[in-house]
């Protein structure tokens, strides 16, 4: 059996010069668990492109999703970037991945934190009911270098609390805390940062992030994750895996470049 399967891009929305996403139709038989990637590539020249994706869309949906960066002169993103609705794309037969609920202990806050496109895996795990059964409170936050690549904003601020099945639950317990680094915004600073301040968990009535109660999933640029990782290891939180579940999970199969 081939380990890619050909489907057909259904949408494709622009969200700035250095941002896009994409969804394609979806195979019956292809099953994932939210937060998982598959492998996504064209035909160029005679041979198969990929890379790792992570599914932005619910693992319940009837096509799939995901969210890239463009990569100028980049072997696949440089094509993929000029896709339209009816061509034909490759998606991998066998989704994989670490930010998958398996692999933290259980608790009572689940941080989703974010740079860039690292927010995918999020996009599918906060549409997840499972999420919500496991976690009081999910709390998102994504960090990106400028306001415009707050891809998915009003969709996370506005459309998914109207959701018709999980409305009542996002409205309860997820909390979204966008942040830029370059621009005024309503939140300012890097991630790193504001955790180790608090002061962005202070204005929403939230205790500092801690290891006895809080479990944390990690997706974004190598600088981000080196920071968090380190953040999170000198305040005694224990990575996990789903061999050994811990306090905090990273996706380490890709990242942005």
């Amino acid at each position: 059996m081939a380990e890619q399967q050909t489907e057909s891009v259904i949408s494709v929305r622009h969200w700035s010069d250095t941002l896009f996403s994409f969804s394609t139709t979806r195979d019956p038989g292809f099953r994932f668990r939210s937060g998982q990637f598959t492998m996504v590539g064209l035909e160029a020249e005679g041979r198969r492109i990929s890379r790792a994706y992570s599914m932005a869309s619910a693992h319940y949906d009837d096509s799939l999703e995901f969210f890239s960066i463009k990569v100028p002169n980049g072997p696949l993103t440089s094509r993929l970037a000029q896709i339209k609705p009816g061509d034909p794309i490759l998606i991998g037969r066998k989704p994989t991945g670490t930010l998958v609920l398996d692999g933290l202990t259980p608790g009572r806050r689940l941080f989703l934190l974010a740079t860039g496109t690292g927010l995918a895996p999020f996009l599918s795990i906060i549409r997840d009911p499972e999420t919500y059964d496991q976690f009081e409170t999910v709390i998102l936050m994504h960090g990106v270098r400028h306001i415009g690549d707050l891809a998915y904003r009003d969709f996370i601020a506005e459309d998914l609390p109207c959701h018709e099945f999980l409305g009542e639950q996002i409205r309860e317990h997820l909390i979204y805390i966008p942040t830029v680094t370059r621009e005024a915004f309503a939140t300012t600073g890097r991630i790193t940062a504001l955790l180790e301040s608090g002061a962005a968990l202070a204005a929403r009535g939230l205790a500092p992030i801690a290891p006895a109660q809080d479990r944390v999933m990690l997706c974004g640029s190598p600088a981000f994750l080196a920071d968090m990782t380190g953040f999170l290891d000198s305040r005694d939180f224990v990575e996990g895996s789903l061999a050994r579940p811990g306090q905090y999970v990273i996706e380490k199969a890709f990242v942005e470049k």
